[in-house]
């Protein structure tokens, strides 16, 4: 007969612990978005993106190394890694773009149909298997998005569909993940994108130099924007760090509805800044899309706990819609 082991203190559930911590999260990432758009209009996106991501390496690496996590991942994955940061390098950088442009709630709104590119791609691409509810919530989804997107269209032409780029290519960002996310602890790889990416970035603004790119101008900034671009690397890592956690507490089906707080938060977060406030159409796409990925996210948990009857074996803890930040 075989033996069960008891679970420990750190690896039982422990659901308000889950709640609060996602709750963290979703608080913290419009703040950083906020204080990305204030710098979006005064210093390059590369040295935004730069600072993002260095923060990133030097806050995980000394957690990785307190929690006796190794650093060292197998070299089989590294061009899987690689692959990661470059696309989370080029997901970052479109969402700057698009709180440049765009008002903070279209922004996030619009890249929160990321779950239903998510799940074409799985149908389509995967070959998963994906019921019709479910693809009539990413139809849905894509018209609520629609309707935030024409009146910032209107507005800002082109640039209006930046949003819509961080989401197509955080959706392929999720699919590389989920290839390695069985075998590496999300702190080692977020730490060692986050070194991967400076390394990257230097590159890019060797280039930048060479052929005077405005947007990879290394002129290093006033103080006021110094101290905002460590704000925003610190939001942004601290955001994920408690995402993460909150999942060692929480179950996915407990914590992925609950992301969709994030977009009432910078709807608020946006009033509360930069007095905007979405107009009549985008607020109904924004309660389409986020009514759309709640449904998307409850057919899900159904689905999960129908198959866990059949196949007992547990679930990988990695279906939460994830922030494109």
């Amino acid at each position: 007969m075989s033996q069960t082991s008891a679970a420990t203190p750190d690896t039982m559930d422990r659901p308000l612990l889950g709640i609060a911590l996602m709750l963290g999260f979703c608080a913290l990432i419009p703040l950083g978005d906020a204080v990305a758009k204030l710098l979006s209009t005064r210093i390059p996106v590369g040295q935004i993106v730069f600072v993002r991501f260095a923060a990133q390496g030097i806050t995980l690496a000394p957690v990785a190394l307190m929690l006796g996590i190794s650093l060292r991942l197998p070299a089989r994955i590294m061009p899987i890694v690689l692959l990661r940061t470059v696309l989370q390098m080029a997901g970052i950088t479109a969402m700057f773009m698009a709180l440049r442009f765009l008002p903070l709630a279209d922004a996030v709104a619009i890249a929160f149909v990321m779950p239903f590119i998510m799940l074409l791609l799985g149908k389509y691409v995967l070959k998963e298997d994906v019921g019709l509810r479910r693809l009539l919530a990413c139809i849905v989804g894509f018209v609520g998005t629609l309707l935030v997107i024409q009146p910032s269209f209107a507005a800002v032409g082109l640039n209006a569909l930046w949003p819509l780029a961080v989401a197509v290519i955080f959706a392929v960002f999720m699919m590389v993940t989920r290839t390695i996310a069985r075998e590496t602890d999300p702190i080692a790889i977020q730490a060692v994108s986050g070194g991967i990416a400076c390394v990257l970035m230097a590159g890019l603004f060797a280039l930048g130099a060479q052929f005077e790119l405005k947007e990879l101008n290394t002129t290093l900034p006033a103080r006021p924007e110094v101290n905002l671009l460590l704000l925003a690397g610190v939001l942004g890592t601290i955001a994920h760090l408690l995402m993460t956690w909150s999942l060692r507490y929480a179950p996915t089906s407990t914590l992925a509805s609950m992301q969709y707080l994030e977009i009432p938060v910078a709807v608020f977060v946006g009033w509360l800044f930069f007095s905007e406030l979405p107009n009549t159409i985008a607020t109904c796409g924004i309660a389409l899309t986020m009514a759309a990925g709640l449904y998307a996210v409850m057919r899900e948990r159904s689905v999960s706990r129908a198959a866990r009857k059949v196949d007992p074996t547990p679930i990988s803890k990695t279906g939460l819609p994830a922030s494109p930040e």
